[in-house]
């Protein structure tokens, strides 16, 4: 056996040559893809980026009967009376330190129930405002989070809630007639006072710009494997 010879396949042969060129175009087309795909996904962040900001920033408006996922983080408003028996606290983790949220409802005129988390608070046993009678909230239209938090369900029995389930507390609550998502009520007048408001991470991590590079690099990278590979074979077949 010749040393142009490797694995019982002659690098001299046509069948080496054309093998060799398909895998490395298919290599080439998929990391390519995958590069083209990032940036489209790229384009597709950055207005979600842009939308969800304007929808924070406008005016509020009266929160609707039904929504779509188009619809979080929309500025919404709504009237009604706070359900303080009704409460209950979530696991929180924020800026300032683990706690609860405070997921209250809030019954409108109509008899229609809206979740509203009021805010943080530190421990069950902190003391906080309670407002009676008819009040107005602000805040940011938030999605319903099922079943629990990373690897710990909530248990409605127990009391304990690690995500803000809106039908599970309804149903934990004995509420009719909710809203299938809940309001982030935005900060209050005093920055001091439980409990806090207008905690609302808005957050959208944006990797795509560096996927679509390392994609393409790699893409680059088959193209000079290839060229090497065939020069090294040209090489073999001089000598």
């Amino acid at each position: 056996m010749t040393t142009a010879q490797t694995g019982g396949r002659d690098k001299r042969s046509p069948a080496f040559t054309i093998g060799l060129a398909l895998i490395a175009l298919i290599l080439f087309s998929g990391f390519s893809a995958l590069g083209v795909w990032q940036i489209q996904r790229l384009g597709w962040k950055r207005d979600l980026i842009a939308r969800v900001d304007a929808r924070i920033h406008a005016a509020p408006v009266h929160s609707p009967a039904t929504i779509t996922k188009a619809d979080e983080y929309r500025r919404v408003t709504l009237t009604g009376t706070f359900l303080h028996d009704k409460a209950a606290l979530t696991q929180a983790v924020t800026v300032r330190g683990p706690g609860f949220w405070l997921m209250t409802p809030l019954r409108a005129d109509d008899g229609v129930i809206t979740l509203i988390n009021r805010g943080f608070i530190p421990s069950r046993t902190a003391s906080y405002d309670q407002p009676r009678g008819k009040v107005r909230v602000v805040g940011l239209l938030r999605l319903t989070e099922p079943n629990g938090g990373f690897l710990r369900n909530n248990d409605p029995t127990g009391d304990r809630w690690h995500s803000r389930d809106v039908a599970a507390i309804a149903k934990a609550r004995h509420l009719s007639g909710v809203r299938d998502y809940f309001i982030d009520a935005q900060r209050g007048p005093s920055p001091t006072d439980l409990p806090v408001g207008g905690l609302t991470v808005v957050s959208f991590p944006n990797n795509h710009l560096q996927y679509a590079i390392t994609w393409f690099a790699l893409a680059a990278m088959t193209v000079g494997a290839y060229m090497l590979v065939m020069r090294q074979t040209g090489k073999d077949r001089r000598a």
